[in-house]
């Protein structure tokens, strides 16, 4: 008996790890390892009753399992197992303890029969399986029957999850008139089942909503066009339902849907159309360059890019580029503008071809003729009231100042543009001729001359005239006369200003007096040209002559000598100026030339009269006092006639006296 408990150590101690290795793979598969298990213990018992020698060579079991594995979801406590050591006799010797992951929760072992039993439901995909030690103990030592094993029980897998589909929403876009097969979208559903157990966890796509349009392959759940030639102009967007089903799609699997938004985008597929051959628009006759006429549209499908389009005009048979077409980058219109003025009585209608052109084209589907479409404009002027205008925009006339009144100075004329053809009176606006120099014939637009005219006064009149239709709406219109007085001889050549000429005593004959200038307000068209001359006498001047210089200036130059103040203090010279005029005109002026005892440096003062030696700064009561002086002296003179050798120089002083007086007077005013 010695030797067969040996052996039986022995074997229990070197089978554990061999019991360990069979838990860890047959665990996978179902009833493989009891069916095992229960061949090895009836193969072990007959070895242990021959005594075989070959036992030593092989790797007992020292365990005993019948299960290994547990259904998730199951929640009735139920025995699952049963751990048993080959040393157990059936005597209740042996104390079964089990520890590690949930026992004691999940799991519990009956210390006498070793079996395992579960506490409550498991759920795979929580925890898919348990670790978990089992060890037999001697109740009577308290010894370790056998060494700790440690084993695994595996929680088995139902079908108890529903596909989810991943990252939704799921919209994709593809262009319009694409070919079939053309990938739309992905989509990826995952199933929390087992996908290494049945078929819990094996998917399959399939097509809800969206065929014909659309399919789906069945595992890859890639969405594929399966319609040729979807139009966009006709259906914009999709809503394709997609279905994933767990088990292989068979009966008894679970299964959820997804949606996916399909958009067409567009691509140039349509070219632009007039929803009219002929569009007709009218325009009054006075509307401003830039007014718009109209809008038309040319219809296209596309969008964005794809219906830009550029709008223009051929010209009407006359091609006067009267209007113009601009395209409105928003509403994508064809804005038609005024370029050019309108009239009515000139031109009452306009017919052109308007064309429209997209600007991006795509050959792949239509031609390039196909992106562009024609119409027909029709342009009616309506006619307008209009004022009356003046055949000249201005009028400009000459008229000579001496023009007699009623000489007429010109015509204006101005017609009513209208069919009507509407009466016209003319009339000066008086704020234009405060002078009233200038009268309008109201019916025919004759301008005479109304009082004389000065050109000296004013060389210009800017005379407006207003004509006024006499019917309807008295509408008028007005320009602008410039009427230009020319110029005639009329005004006698002048002296420039108030000569006061002197000469020096001690002036050589030749020499230059005074040099005189001549003025005349009149205007002659090749200028003024003076002549400067002496008053025609008997005798020749001895004291002065006249030299014309023939450029408007003369001079006054002395003919002799030896002019002293003792002999003459002044001299009279008539001069005469004539002009060039046709008839010509001329005028006389004296000068008074005096005669002075000059300063050193040729300067006469008080216009060339030095009273001997008098000093020019008497005072005028110094000057009172000498004059009543002089008449007591002259009253006490007469007395004494009959010494008449007294009384001419005293006379003399009396006069000279009375002279430097005089002048001082002057001087002094």
């Amino acid at each position: 008996m010695g030797s067969v408990e040996e052996m039986h150590r022995w074997t229990v101690k070197i089978s554990m790890p061999s019991v360990l290795a069979m838990v860890t793979v047959f665990s996978m598969i179902p009833g493989g390892v009891l069916s095992d298990m229960r061949g090895t213990q009836g193969l072990e018992a007959q070895q242990l009753a021959q005594g075989s020698a070959h036992l030593h060579r092989r790797l007992k079991r020292g365990w005993i399992w019948k299960q290994l594995f547990v259904p998730e979801e199951d929640p009735t406590p139920r025995v699952i197992g049963q751990l048993k050591s080959d040393s157990d006799r059936g005597e209740f010797s042996i104390k079964y303890v089990l520890s590690g992951e949930g026992a004691g929760d999940v799991f519990e072992i009956d210390e006498y029969s070793g079996d395992i039993r579960t506490l409550k439901k498991l759920d795979r995909e929580e925890k898919a399986f348990y670790v978990l030690q089992a060890q037999a103990i001697n109740r009577w030592t308290n010894e370790p029957e056998e060494p700790q094993s440690e084993f695994i029980i595996k929680v088995q897998d139902i079908n108890d999850n529903v596909p989810q589909f991943q990252n939704e929403p799921y919209v994709s876009s593809i262009p319009e008139m694409c070919p079939t097969g053309t990938t739309v979208a992905q989509v990826t559903a995952t199933d929390a089942d087992d996908p290494m157990f049945g078929n819990n966890a094996k998917l399959i796509y399939s097509i809800l909503q969206g065929e014909p349009y659309f399919s789906v392959e069945p595992k890859t759940g890639i969405i594929v066009t399966s319609w040729p030639n979807m139009d966009r102009e006709a259906r914009e967007q999709y809503l394709v339902v997609v279905q994933v089903k767990d088990m292989l799609g068979l009966s008894g699997g679970y299964s959820s849907s997804t949606t996916v938004t399909v958009s067409l985008t567009d691509v140039n597929d349509n070219g632009p159309t007039f929803q009219h051959h002929l569009y007709a628009f009218a325009i009054p006759e006075n509307a401003a360059v830039g007014t718009t006429v109209g809008r038309i549209m040319a219809e296209d499908g596309d969008i964005g890019i794809n219906a830009k389009m550029t709008y223009s005009l051929e010209d009407d048979l006359e091609g006067s580029s009267t209007f113009i077409i601009e395209t409105d980058p928003v509403t994508q219109e064809g804005v038609i503008l005024l370029a050019k003025p309108l009239d009515f009585e000139t031109k009452r209608r306009f017919v052109m071809a308007a064309e429209a052109v997209n600007d991006h084209v795509d050959t792949r589907f239509l031609t390039l003729e196909e992106f562009r479409d024609r119409t027909t404009l029709k342009i009616v002027v309506e006619d307008v009231d209009e004022p009356p205008v003046f055949l000249e925009p201005t009028y400009e006339w000459k008229v000579p100042e001496n023009a007699a009144v009623g000489t007429v100075v010109g015509s204006v004329s101005a017609r009513d543009t209208d069919t009507v053809n509407n009466p016209i009176r003319y009339s000066i606006d008086k704020r234009s001729d405060t002078t009233k120099a200038f009268k309008i014939d109201p019916n025919n637009g004759t301008i005479t001359v109304s009082k004389a005219l000065d050109r000296e006064t004013s060389d210009w009149h800017n005379v407006t005239v207003e004509a006024r239709e006499t019917t309807q709406n008295h509408l008028s219109s007005s320009v602008v006369v410039f009427i230009k007085v020319l110029d005639i001889n009329d005004n006698v050549p002048r002296l420039a200003r108030d000569y006061q000429p002197y000469i020096c005593e001690g002036t050589q004959a030749g020499e230059l007096i005074q040099l005189l200038s001549a003025v005349d307000p009149d205007e002659p068209v090749e200028g003024h040209h003076f002549y400067f001359s002496m008053v025609p006498e008997k005798h020749i001047n001895p004291n002065f002559t006249i030299r014309d210089n023939q450029d408007n200036t003369a001079g006054i130059v002395a003919r002799r000598s030896t002019f002293t103040r003792k002999d003459r203090t002044q001299y009279l010279l008539p001069v005469v100026v004539t002009d060039s005029g046709s008839p010509a005109l001329s005028s006389t002026s004296t000068l008074t030339i005096s005669v002075c005892s000059c300063q050193p440096a040729d300067d006469c003062p008080t216009g060339g009269v030095k009273v001997l030696t008098l000093s020019m700064g008497v005072s005028l009561q110094t000057l009172l006092g000498l004059l009543v002086c002089l008449v007591t002296l002259t009253g006490a003179l007469q007395t004494g006639a009959e010494h008449g050798s007294l009384w001419k120089p005293v006379r003399l002083l009396n006069k000279e006296l009375t002279d430097a007086s005089v002048l001082s007077l002057d001087r002094n005013a």
